[in-house]
């Protein structure tokens, strides 16, 4: 029975951490409200990076980082949340939300391939079927707002771009896992994204000489709560499950979750926002479980 639950805790961090991010679209969409993209992230980040020093300080988590250490950890930084985040801000902005999901579905194939060559992983025919199989099923899920085709060539690179650190991130988190643990990767991403990010909001600050504003945005207790769902959960809470499993599992098996979480986004709109479940987006969302489950019964089996 252990072994079967530590063989599963993988797999159960690689769906929570999809999960958690599904939730994040409505807690985002009430924090846009009240705040600019990069205002969000930063104090996303911010408030991340203060509760992950506040654990470290309650020694809830041990965090031992050196030199030789942080040179791979801040290379998994820069590729997320800094890069990644920015490439998929600019890339939502020009493109539609289903667009979006569409391009941002093909982490999965990137990873696959990258992992491939970078650190020589086998990908069998039956995963690369499951991979496919979730990628199809995230074009059936946001088939209907995508009647019109696709627009707007430079949104669809900066997706492009984001997919690419995604896949670098899956690889380099992979490596990293060798010389540090979960939640010290978690901690330098949270550190490098709040500093990152502020300093966005301080340099266009002062480009376009507007007062920083910001922070007043904390008075609102929606828009606090929405913030410390982003900040807790989808990045401290999300991001040290992602860490684990890819510490624990091979990049492209990890990926492959990432298409959860556009199944739960839309379940979250249906269950909390009244919004319609067509027939085509349910069969979408079933392909998408049935590519998961192939790729997780391909290794534990």
């Amino acid at each position: 029975m252990k072994r079967k639950w530590v063989e599963a805790a993988p797999y159960l961090a690689a769906a929570g951490s999809a999960v958690i991010f599904g939730f994040s679209f409505l807690f985002t969409k009430n924090a846009l409200d009240s705040l600019e993209t990069f205002e969000l992230l930063g104090l996303r980040f911010f408030i991340a990076a203060l509760f992950m020093l506040l654990l470290r300080r309650l020694r809830l988590i041990r965090v031992d980082l050196t030199w030789g250490k942080l040179r791979s950890l801040l290379l998994v930084a820069l590729l997320q949340p800094i890069l990644y985040f920015s490439f998929e801000t600019i890339g939502v902005q020009l493109t539609s939300a289903s667009e979006a999901s569409v391009v941002i579905g093909l982490i999965p194939v990137a990873v696959a391939v990258l992992a491939a060559l970078l650190l020589q992983e086998s990908v069998s025919a039956a995963q690369w079927v499951s991979i496919a199989a979730s990628v199809g099923g995230v074009i059936l899920l946001t088939w209907p707002q995508l009647q019109g085709g696709f627009s707007g060539l430079k949104g669809i690179a900066a997706l492009l771009g984001a997919v690419t650190s995604a896949a670098l991130y899956n690889i380099a988190s992979r490596r990293a896992a060798d010389q540090a643990a979960p939640e010290e990767v978690t901690y330098v991403m949270m550190c490098v994204g709040a500093v990152v990010f502020n300093a966005i909001v301080l340099l266009r600050a002062v480009l376009t000489a507007r007062p920083l504003t910001y922070l007043w945005a904390l008075a609102s207790s929606e828009t606090s709560l929405a913030l410390l769902y982003l900040a807790t959960l989808s990045s401290v809470g999300a991001f040290f499950l992602l860490n684990y499993a890819l510490s624990r599992l091979s990049p492209s098996r990890v990926a492959v979750f990432v298409n959860l979480t556009p199944v739960i986004s839309i379940l979250a709109g249906v269950l909390f926002r009244g919004e319609r479940l067509l027939p085509l987006q349910l069969a979408g969302a079933v392909v998408v479980l049935c590519g998961v489950w192939g790729v997780g019964r391909r290794e534990t089996n």
